[in-house]
């Protein structure tokens, strides 16, 4: 199958930029260290470039593979729509169902599940305008 590379990139750098935002300090990224129980110096360790070129490798596959899904050239609604749907139902979805088991707290998932229903909207919303 066929797909843009350019717009797979795109896509996949896009999540990058949202998590950025989205977990930034000011945003929402105090609120999420405190429910997930981390301290400034825990989300800080570790090695940051594995760290972030793991979570680019990853956002490229599901950029590629939600691109595969999408076919080519998908209309902008269609694209949104499947997107959003993506990631509220399948990913946040999934989410919702290990956070009920492991206990997690409401906020948490909202706050998460929330950055993948955007992470994939705006996939869709990349996808259509670049494909």
């Amino acid at each position: 199958m066929e797909f843009n590379w350019i717009a797979v990139v795109a896509a996949g750098a896009s999540s990058m930029v949202l998590g950025a935002v989205w977990y930034a300090p000011p945003v929402l990224g105090k609120k999420w260290m405190t429910l997930a129980g981390l301290t400034e110096a825990q989300a800080q360790s570790g090695s940051m470039p594995m760290i972030f070129g793991g979570a680019f490798a990853l956002s490229l596959i599901a950029a590629g593979v939600f691109s595969m899904f999408l076919g080519p050239k998908p209309e902008l609604g269609f694209a949104l729509g499947a997107g959003s749907s993506a990631g509220l139902c399948w990913v946040a979805a999934g989410l919702g169902i290990n956070y009920l088991f492991e206990r997690k707290p409401l906020g948490l998932f909202l706050i998460n599940g929330g950055y993948f229903t955007l992470q994939f909207t705006l996939f869709g919303l990349i996808l259509s305008l670049l494909e």
